[in-house]
């Protein structure tokens, strides 16, 4: 039996993604609990009066704040007024939902887990009868390289990181800064954007250490399962010799 990611985005009647429609700069990330819904909405721009009063009417928030980086609240709210969830019908084609969902630019982003890959098929299929819907990724996933626990959505991997951060990023990976030879330098990159080289920089080398960090939890859990040690680490610890 084999393991597939999928990563999916939806449009239908939503309130959370009218929401992100209107506003294209606003991300929503969701987390369904039991009874209730927990939302976190960021913006990099100064929100509206006519969105803070829309945020004002999701829920009640739990925490708000403002600075350099953006705008950033987290609310609750009922689920008592949302239509039936699409996540019931990932579990009527054995497909494991991975939170959070995402809104971003009028689309829900779903990430999702299944032990067939005829189960997403037929999940697609079926969301398709009555919703826009694209796939963006159907990976499949070794049992014997990455534990079950490894199973989290890549978003765990961009936690904490801004968008600015990672349009910084993002530019940097497209341009060629990365490979070997780089095909471009931090000069030339900013150059072709609106800030100065050294506010580049701090976004690009701040992306960089927090997908790092984000990311050694999972690189643990992945090399915990490995059997040799290509780079000899354990045996240049063995024949280090205590300081004098």
């Amino acid at each position: 039996m084999g393991l597939y990611e999928a990563s999916i985005r939806v449009k239908h009647e939503c309130p959370y993604r009218k929401i992100s429609e209107r506003y294209p700069d606003l991300t929503i990330r969701e987390w369904p609990l039991s009874d209730c819904q927990v939302l976190e909405i960021s913006t990099e721009t100064t929100p509206s009066e006519e969105l803070l009063d829309e945020i004002d009417e999701i829920g009640t928030v739990l925490h708000e704040s403002a600075d350099e980086d953006g705008y950033h609240v987290v609310t609750q709210s009922c689920l008592c007024s949302l239509e039936a969830s699409i996540v019931d019908r990932f579990e009527e084609h054995n497909c494991l939902y991975q939170s959070p969902t995402i809104y971003r630019q009028g689309w829900e982003h779903y990430t999702v887990v299944a032990f067939d890959g005829d189960d997403v098929r037929e999940l697609l299929g079926d969301l398709r009868s009555d919703r826009e819907i694209e796939l963006l990724s159907k990976t499949s996933i070794s049992e014997t390289q990455i534990p079950h626990s490894m199973l989290a959505p890549a978003s765990q991997l961009f936690e904490d990181i801004t968008d600015r951060q990672l349009a910084a990023l993002q530019f940097a990976l497209e341009s060629g800064y990365y490979e070997q030879p780089r095909k471009t330098s931090l000069r030339d990159l900013a150059e072709q954007t609106s800030v100065a080289r050294s506010t580049y920089e701090e976004h690009l080398r701040k992306a960089e250490n927090k997908l790092l960090t984000n990311a050694g939890q999972f690189l643990r859990l992945v090399t915990a399962t490995a059997t040799s040690d290509p780079l000899g680490v354990e045996a240049g610890r063995q024949t280090e010799q205590p300081a004098d």
